[in-house]
């Protein structure tokens, strides 16, 4: 129910195993970068501060290594900034040299509760803040991140080996998505409904509000892990939530950045709580806490499914896995349809639940279509993530580079031909090309998160509606055709939360509400949707005496 205001981890401490980067796309210096090594501490914690110089503001943050003076960065509970009970630490490792980046807090079952109950403690408080706090602390956090915006996309590109360009975007993304959650909660309105619209209750009418769930627990995945979780955390704030997020393993240290930010933007104590550290350890116990009140977790089927298993009466939003379909019909602008394509299929390595990973054509355009794409494809840059004309960068681990290999080496063993790339060097996956994939190939059903671009040759729009709609998933889906009845024919009966006509799917800052049906999740995120998911309604009924 709307109201009438609202639009319709990781194991022991060891280095990943990344075999050497070919020449062309190796390193010149893998060492570390130096960093700080003074550590300060802050009074007042959770409360407005003075921001102290840019030079130190990471201090209360992280410290140096006694062992190599490389930085260990530390998890927020309840305002302090502090090392896990058990002091377990694990690495956090650059992807594209395999430099260690820093070393991060492993936390403890103990740090989970902790984190938990400072949230529950906070909740009350966080409820009863004035509308015009929460704009002015968000927006106070947006200015910060603005502030320090070259440091956050540094560090997406160390921790996440991603790619300038893409690393200015989500930076970018994430100030646009603090500003918008500063306008939601300006609209955060209830409704007043009459009693006379139903006979015997027109004595009465009622007040409809609506409320913060009370203790969010947002879970993160690495291929956004600063956008991602602010898209999170910003509503959840803005509606007067206490929120517990718990951050990605591969690449947890933009977030805790983000998260020094939002404390000397003045966030009260207990209101966000960050902690790292493998869901394996932690993630059962916060998932059936009786004080969380509501779990938005973004990443695989597979373990959406096991939270749904397990959360019992709670809010659930899922985001979760994808095999978005582009349908390419006879009428379709080539050029355009392939460099969306292509940009679907590749952008951020793949490394996208909304990636286009199979692109349905029609036989009688097929052959040009592939030519094209292969094309297009060969213009994509491979290289260091810091050069800004570089698009693919590394993979984020060897286990997303297994599967990947996985996928094409079947696919190929299975008749599809191999148009270009299907190498890996390092951590880097080549973009690549396969034409001629068939429903008997696991890549035609399976998440790739990668740079691969599947081609299937169907015979008509019809058989293209039917392999795209028996995927399990249904995230996002691509429609390319000049015919506007074609077009409207096919986003109707596509299942999938969301389609897009002549363009790849792009989520962006959430202007238009996205989420999946059938195994790819729950509910709908988007300014406003996630205010709605993030709160729940409350009644008030007045029963008027009769004169």
């Amino acid at each position: 129910m709307k109201t009438k205001s609202k639009r319709k981890p990781t194991g022991k401490n060891s280095k990943r195993n990344n075999p050497p980067k070919a020449k062309e796309i190796a390193p010149a210096n893998a060492n570390p970068s130096s960093l700080e090594n003074r550590v300060v501490s802050m009074d007042n914690i959770g409360m407005k501060a003075a921001q102290p110089p840019s030079s130190e503001i990471w201090h209360a943050v992280r410290f140096p290594s006694a062992s190599n003076g490389s930085m260990i960065y530390k998890i927020f509970i309840n305002g302090e900034w502090v090392e896990s009970s058990n002091r377990h630490t694990f690495e956090v490792i650059n992807p594209y040299d395999n430099s260690l980046v820093g070393r991060v807090q492993k936390s403890s079952k103990e740090d989970a509760l902790r984190a938990v109950e400072a949230a529950f403690n906070a909740k009350s408080a966080m409820a009863k803040m004035d509308t015009i706090q929460r704009i002015e602390m968000l927006d106070k956090i947006k200015d910060l991140v603005s502030e320090h915006k070259e440091e956050l996309i540094d560090m997406l590109i160390k921790e996440a080996g991603k790619p300038r360009t893409y690393a200015e975007g989500e930076v970018k993304a994430t100030i646009e998505r603090l500003h918008y959650s500063c306008e939601e909660t300006k609209i955060m309105y209830g409704e007043y409904i009459p009693g006379d619209l139903i006979s015997g209750t027109s004595q009465k009418f009622a007040l409809v509000s609506r409320r913060p769930m009370g203790v969010v627990l947002a879970i993160c995945p690495f291929n956004y892990p600063l956008f991602i979780s602010v898209s999170k955390i910003a509503p959840a704030l803005a509606s007067g939530n206490a929120v517990v997020c718990k951050a990605a393993s591969d690449d947890p240290i933009t977030l805790l950045m983000f998260t020094r930010l939002a404390e000397i933007a003045g966030v009260p104590k207990g209101g966000l709580n960050v902690i790292t550290g493998g869901g394996g350890e932690i993630g059962d116990l916060l998932a059936t806490h009786p004080k969380i009140d509501m779990i938005s977790f973004t990443g695989s089927t597979t373990v959406g499914k096991h939270i749904a298993s397990i959360a019992g009466m709670k809010q659930l939003h899922l985001e979760l896995g994808g095999k978005s379909p582009a349908i390419v019909l006879e009428d379709a602008d080539l050029d355009s349809s392939v460099k969306e394509c292509a940009a679907g299929a590749l952008k951020f390595s793949g490394q996208r639940c909304d990636a286009l990973s199979r692109i349905l054509v029609v036989e009688s355009i097929a052959d040009e279509f592939a030519k094209r794409i292969v094309n297009e494809v060969n213009g994509w840059k491979v290289g260091n993530p810091k050069e800004p004309d570089t698009k693919i960068g590394p993979l984020i681990n060897e286990n997303g580079m297994k599967k990947v290999e996985s996928l094409v080496k079947d696919a190929v063993s299975k008749g599809a031909k191999l148009l270009l790339g299907g190498k890996r060097s390092g951590l880097f996956y080549e973009p690549t090309v396969l034409d001629h994939v068939t429903e008997k190939m696991d890549i035609a059903w399976q998440e790739t998160f990668g740079p691969v671009v599947t081609v299937m040759r169907v015979k008509d729009m019809e058989e293209a509606l039917r392999i795209a709609n028996s995927s399990c998933y249904g995230l996002d889906a691509s429609v390319f055709t000049q015919d506007v009845d074609k077009a409207v024919y096919l986003a109707r009966n596509i299942e999938s939360g969301s389609v897009t006509i002549n363009g790849s799917p792009a989520h962006g800052v959430g202007n238009f509400p996205f989420g999946g049906d059938k195994d790819s999740g729950i509910g709908r995120e988007g300014l406003n949707y996630s205010i709605d998911e993030m709160t729940k309604l409350h009644t008030i009924v007045f029963n008027m005496k009769r004169k």
